[in-house]
């Protein structure tokens, strides 16, 4: 693609995927900023995308980096609806074990038991797996993404000590 096919591609194209972008998203700046990143991708790629395919790849890229900023914005929504959990308004000091027992019975059940099972009880992985009927992957994802869930819920141990 040269030059002029791209910035013939800007014409052509970054109405429509603004317009597809804003119907999604429904916030005029995150989609100005999807269609910025859209063709700054394209930019890269200018060698290796052909200008007959020019509008597939931006819509296909668009729509891409839309999903990506939407997980990024749950996961931010999520973190900060964390921090702004009773533990940290409440002012009055809660014990570790408190603190630790509040944070294991937010976490979804599968999560919660395997981490009780391992942590708490000493289970390996493969002996998690047969009590709970999971496979052994599976308890290890669970576990992981319960530890995660844990460590940004409580913080850093000197917030809390």
């Amino acid at each position: 693609m040269t030059v002029a096919e791209y910035n013939k591609s800007v014409d052509d194209y970054s109405d429509g995927i603004f317009r597809f972008i804003l119907k999604n998203f429904r916030d005029e700046e995150k989609a100005k900023d999807v269609v910025q990143d859209t063709y700054e991708k394209l930019w890269t790629k200018v060698d290796d995308v052909a200008a007959e395919k020019a509008k597939a790849y931006l819509f296909t890229t668009a729509y891409h980096t839309m999903i990506d900023m939407i997980r990024k914005d749950k996961r931010m929504t999520l973190l900060e609806e964390d921090r702004h959990d009773t533990h940290a308004e409440a002012g009055a000091y809660i014990g570790l074990s408190e603190l630790l027992d509040e944070a294991v019975a937010k976490l979804p059940d599968d999560q919660r038991s395997v981490i009780m099972l391992r942590d708490y009880e000493g289970y390996s992985y493969e002996e998690i797996a047969g009590i709970t009927g999971l496979s052994a992957s599976q308890v290890k994802v669970y576990i992981f993404r319960g530890r995660m869930f844990l460590k940004n819920y409580i913080g850093s141990i000197e917030a809390v000590l």
